[in-house]
């Protein structure tokens, strides 16, 4: 089993408590470089879906966070999107999973980037996505709709 230092300890008490607060299936927390922490629950709403890592990334941002240590993912997946969020601003952070209880059972270092190189075949594992190919629904033209937004 994985023992935690204090500091990220603090981070998975956090992340528990997040998650017992929203009474939802998981919590997340991150440390900034100023030793400042942030919690938070996955966010459910028709308008707003976050990751309960995607919640405390957006939180510490949203506070002045220039950096992250570390963060803490309660009962997530290795495949959050959150992964993302947290190597965007620090590809040095060390992000800890544990089980609902506090378990660690795995630990992502700098080099490990588990679901950020194809944040789609994240969210479709099922998909073949091995040459980095983006699964487009039949009758979508991507290249009509891609100009919408440039």
């Amino acid at each position: 089993m994985i023992e935690l230092d204090a500091e990220d300890n603090k981070l998975a008490v956090l992340a528990r408590g997040a998650m017992g607060r929203t009474g939802g299936v998981g919590g997340a927390a991150v440390r900034d470089t100023d030793g400042r922490t942030y919690a938070a629950g996955a966010v459910e709403l028709a308008a707003l879906k976050l990751t309960a890592l995607q919640a405390a990334v957006a939180a510490a941002i949203s506070s002045g966070a220039e950096g992250f240590e570390a963060a803490v993912v309660v009962a997530g997946k290795l495949s959050d999107l959150g992964i993302s969020a947290v190597r965007e601003v620090s590809p040095s952070a060390r992000i800890i999973f544990t089980d609902a209880k506090g378990a660690v059972f795995d630990v992502l270092d700098a080099a490990d980037t588990y679901g950020v190189e194809n944040p789609i075949s994240a969210l479709r594992p099922e998909a073949d996505n091995a040459a980095g190919e983006r699964d487009v629904p039949a009758g979508f033209d991507l290249d009509t709709e891609s100009e919408v937004f440039e």
